[in-house]
């Protein structure tokens, strides 16, 4: 089999066609001889050969056989039209599996020869004139049907490559002459009109001047009676004023004006209008024209920031200092900024305060979740269904080029057989990359640089370390208590009215219950918890005030139960008892701190360590080292490790717990539980131990120290390397905890009372 690639011609079945050999030579992928079969495969676009893959040729081909060769010529006869089910390519070798393609014969012989003579007829009328005839019109003369005709006369006619694999592809020979007749006849018409310019245009430029003044004319009366009819104006017609309007650059321009070209080709009914409607109207829907940069007020941007968002000092400083960098330079600059901490703490909310304060749009991109990177750079138009990117829809929505644009959860991107996400955000954040960020939708760069990304996360253990290095970390370390009864009294509950549709007059809580409400019907750093709450309290209200069971609902710490239905949220506290071997430790969570309990435990065996509650392989490590160290500091008491079976149990064992946190906590209830000496349930302690006995640092300080303090202890131990985080601990916190810092454990165990204090 020889397969033979062509671009311009049309190639129909039953029909008798002299080919040059060197035209075959350069088209086909081996040299031909009498009698070889021959696939004639049409291609998508102009290729040389050895540059066609197999995504370049259309599906549908035509088969013949050589009949016989000449000098500088070989006479080739096409029989049928096959499908190709799968091509593969290997440099000028092809290989397809096919299958018969025949035709559905649904047309008169004797009504398809009258117009096929109808069609002859007028192609020669057309072209009397013309010192093309003579020599062909013999030729013409011989060919016997319409598939002749429209093979012989397709690379002369002016029919688009996809209108000739249309006619190609069409089963039905009935509809399959309807194409062949409104192509062919639109193509004549079309070089009737060229040569009648063609000719006017010699004759005079008068006439060539009048013909641009009367289109002018034409044009001013069209924008009259569009303005008139809007209605009624065509499509190509609206998209042609956008991109007049839009202020593209000229790469995108040209774009935009070769789509609409190819609009106009394929009309309404073509089957790509749609797609080719739905990208100009995307591309001429965003802002292409740079914002100059307003004026900046700090005073007003910082009384934004306060109006909005209660505590939060140190956020709110950065901010400032970001805004104020803005000012100086008249220009988008400074860090990317990333939020990390726990949900409902504020992070997206601020984003919007910050667009508030600049006086610019306010757009959310949620990032949760994605796993392909075409949902960051976008789909390519040759995909069905092929959409923007997420980041390019968004500057769509905002409806500017610069807006404050908050990445949420960029923590939460997957990377899996879709590609990664996260490599792909990497040229968004980038400074020296964004200002030609290429969607592969569009297909075209725009300018990212003058938009103030603010991203968020719940955790940083979760973000690649290139994309981590992009963005300047500032943490939400959650709200005291006093914080957030402030929150609900300035912001959260003024909503939930709003929201409800109530008034004071309506409803009244009183202060008692809404401290309850966070104390015991909340658990969480943020305020979400916190709201939704007070947003279910007013809706009892509006039933009961719409039900007419009562005018004013009020709303005690007593009555708190009942109008919830629920019991409150079971918070744990310190032990009332002391007992050897247990020790409160402190730990982070994604929802803010809490406190854990160390229990250990010595029974008859022979020297197993037994670890329950779903602990992971730091605390795992960390339980080793406690041993270790215990061993090395109680030397009288290392036969009890070999005559028992240790046990350390960390309670709530459906909770899974890990973190380089938990070895001083450890190493003190392995101390206690030795020695025989309980310890105070009103100390608490957190940080990592090396095997030297010194106490390392930790993270998430101000949120243990908060769940600390609510779990009612009085004095926590901390690594001293983490005193300079004490200035992020709320000054409530600093207030009514006692905190130590130490470097040894036997600071900790001194203090204890387990040894003596040095």
């Amino acid at each position: 089999m020889i397969y033979i690639t062509y671009y311009n011609m049309l190639s129909l079945p039953d029909v008798s066609c002299y080919f040059q050999l060197e035209y075959l030579k350069s088209r086909s992928d081996k040299a031909i001889s009498v009698g070889d079969k021959v696939i004639f495969m049409m291609l998508k676009s102009q290729k040389k050969a050895g540059e066609v893959t197999a995504e370049d040729i259309y599906p549908v081909a035509t088969r013949g056989s050589v009949e016989s060769i000449g000098d500088d010529w070989a006479l080739i006869r096409t029989t049928g039209r096959v499908a190709l089910d799968s091509v593969s390519v290997n440099g000028n070798s092809f290989n397809a599996e096919m299958r018969a393609r025949p035709d559905i014969e649904d047309m008169d012989a004797s009504e398809l020869n009258d117009r096929f003579q109808r069609m002859r007829s007028a192609l020669l009328k057309t072209f009397q004139d013309t010192e093309w005839l003579p020599g062909s019109r013999n030729t013409i003369m011989r060919w016997t049907n319409i598939n002749e005709l429209v093979t012989f006369t397709s690379t002369l006619l002016q029919i688009p490559s996809e209108d000739k694999y249309a006619i190609l592809e069409e089963d039905s020979v009935s509809r399959r002459t309807e194409m062949i007749e409104k192509a062919f006849y639109e193509s004549l018409e079309l070089y009737k009109v060229n040569s009648e310019a063609k000719s006017a245009q010699e004759k005079s430029n008068e006439q060539l001047y009048r013909e641009q003044a009367i289109r002018r004319q034409m044009n001013f009366l069209q924008e009259e009676l569009d303005k008139l009819h809007p209605e009624n104006i065509t499509d190509v017609r609206k998209f042609e004023k956008k991109i007049a309007e839009s202020g593209m650059n000229d790469t995108a321009r040209s774009e935009a004006e070769k789509v609409l070209n190819r609009m106009k080709q394929e009309g309404q009914d073509g089957h790509e209008y749609g797609m080719l409607y739905d990208y100009l109207d995307f591309v001429t829907g965003l802002s292409w024209k740079k914002e100059r940069m307003g004026k900046i007020d700090l005073k007003v941007a910082q009384k934004v920031l306060d109006e909005d968002h209660f505590g939060l000092k140190k956020t709110k400083e950065r901010i400032i200092q970001q805004i104020a960098v803005m000012a100086l330079n008249k220009k988008q600059s400074g860090s990317i900024l990333l939020f990390v901490g726990a949900p409902g703490t504020g992070k997206t909310s601020i984003g919007q305060s910050i667009a508030k304060a600049l006086k610019r749009s306010y757009v959310r991109v949620s990032l949760g979740g994605i796993r392909d990177e075409a949902e960051i750079r976008g789909h390519r138009r040759t995909y069905i269904g092929a959409m923007p990117g997420r980041i390019m829809d968004g500057i769509r929505r905002s409806g500017t080029s610069n807006p404050v644009m908050v990445l949420d959860e960029v923590d939460k991107l997957v990377r899996d057989y879709g590609g990664d996400p996260s490599s792909a955000l990497l040229e968004v954040l980038d400074p020296e990359q964004n200002s030609t960020f290429t969607d592969h939708y569009m297909n075209v760069p725009y300018d990212l640089s003058d938009v103030l990304f603010v991203c968020t996360a719940n955790t940083t253990d979760t973000i690649p370390e290139p994309l981590l290095n992009r963005m300047e970390v500032i943490s939400f370390p959650g709200y005291s208590a006093s914080e957030k009864f402030e929150i609900a009294k300035r912001h959260l509950l003024p909503k939930a009215m709003k929201k409800a549709g109530i008034s004071e007059k309506n409803i009244s809580i009183s202060d008692d219950a809404i401290k309850s409400i966070i104390s015991d019907y909340t658990m969480e750093a943020g305020v979400r918890s916190l709201k939704n709450r007070l947003d279910s309290l007013c809706r009892i209200a509006a039933v009961k005030i719409v039900s007419g069971e009562e005018k004013k609902v009020e709303v005690t710490k007593d009555n708190l139960r009942e109008l919830f239905d629920a019991s409150p949220i079971r918070h744990d506290h310190v032990l009332e008892a002391k007992r050897p071997g247990i020790v409160t430790g402190l730990a982070w969570t994604q929802a803010g701190g809490d406190i854990l309990f160390i229990e250990t435990l010595f029974t008859k065996g022979d020297g197993k360590v037994i670890i329950t509650g779903q602990l992971g392989d730091v605390m795992r490590e960390s339980v080793q080292i406690a041993i270790s160290l215990v061993k090395a500091m109680f030397p009288e008491k290392a036969d009890l490790f070999k005559e028992n079976d240790l046990h350390v149990h960390v309670p709530a064992g459906s909770v899974p717990k890990d973190g380089p946190s938990a070895g001083i906590t450890l190493t003190t209830a392995l101390s206690s539980l030795v020695t025989g000496k309980a310890v105070s349930p009103e100390y608490a302690m957190t940080g990592e131990v090396s095997l030297r006995g010194v106490v390392m640092p930790i993270g998430g300080l101000p949120e243990k120290l908060m769940a600390a303090l609510r779990a009612g202890v009085k004095e926590v131990f901390i690594p001293d390397e983490n005193v300079d985080d004490l200035k992020d601990v709320a000054e409530e916190v600093r207030t009514n905890l006692k905190i130590t810092p130490v470097h040894y454990v036997e600071d900790v165990l001194g203090r204890v009372g387990i040894i003596e204090k040095k």
